[in-house]
């Protein structure tokens, strides 16, 4: 991607005058896959809440070690990345077929910015197979049924829920989501998982002020959760080492950043 998009890049379903967090995110990242109102928001986001942009790398940076782990340490095979968000550079394809080329990969989003750069995303290794769902997190039922023309569900799968709970506002509704996902994985499937927080201890008291401003300017809306509220995703699941973590301390590498408030796990259905 190597250059700003205009209006005129864009489908008339996408309102490019409200700030959305696919764009937002992007321009945290150092991406070009923005607008004029993006980086004004995203700008105004980070004074209130400067480490956002630390969190944006390590939850990025946490995807490839998540995938890596489970691809060469699991030995997963398929993977269902739900809230996909636009493609960069590593995306989850990328990396488990330069590990495994035979990985089948099956994105969900149903954002039509999203939508619209799908086909960066079904690039496969030739042994390999991906996919595009547009199908909304609120709808796992949806997204397991359209996923099964790619995935064998009896077969292992690795879930990616990535920064996308925290746009279901109701907990109970989130943690059902999670429930149905894995309800329809067998055992040895696993979930990796990334959640923002407002837990004071990794910093994350100025998300409050930032999530306001983000909800009054920008969409979706979006919440944070404690540390108890994130673990509960995990119910039934065995986690693996760490355990629920800061995502950008979970099996950090050299020189990963500190603590962000930003949790991430991976764990694995018995």
């Amino acid at each position: 991607m190597s250059e700003s998009h205009s209006p005129s890049d864009e489908p008339p379903s996408v309102d490019t005058g409200v700030a959305h967090n696919a764009r937002v995110w992007n321009y945290w990242l150092g991406g070009k896959d923005n607008y004029l109102v993006d980086r004004q928001v995203g700008e105004h986001v980070a004074g209130l809440f400067p480490v956002i942009r630390e969190v944006a790398r390590a939850d990025r940076e946490f995807l490839g070690r998540a995938v890596r782990f489970l691809a060469a340490e699991r030995g997963v095979r398929q993977f269902l990345d739900i809230g996909t968000g636009l493609p960069t550079v590593d995306n989850t394809h990328e990396l488990a077929q330069r590990i495994a080329p035979k990985s089948r990969i099956v994105y969900v989003d149903n954002d039509p910015i999203v939508l619209t750069h799908a086909r960066t995303l079904l690039t496969s290794a030739p042994e390999g197979l991906t996919d595009y769902v547009d199908a909304d997190v609120r709808d796992p039922d949806a997204i397991v049924e359209r996923a099964a023309a790619t995935l064998d569900f009896g077969r292992p799968v690795a879930v990616m829920m990535l920064g996308i709970l925290n746009f279901v506002l109701d907990t109970g509704t989130a943690r059902d989501i999670v429930r149905r996902v894995m309800a329809a994985v067998p055992s040895g499937s696993c979930l990796a998982l990334t959640h923002p927080t407002f837990d004071a201890g990794l910093g994350g008291e100025g998300n409050a002020a930032a999530m306001r401003f983000w909800n009054e300017n920008a969409t979706p809306a979006i919440t944070a959760r404690s540390r108890a509220e994130v673990a509960a995703f995990f119910e039934g699941l065995d986690l693996v080492e760490p355990g629920l973590v800061p995502c950008s301390r979970w099996r950090p590498e050299a020189g990963a950043p500190a603590a962000v408030p930003q949790f991430g796990a991976v764990a694995v259905k018995p």
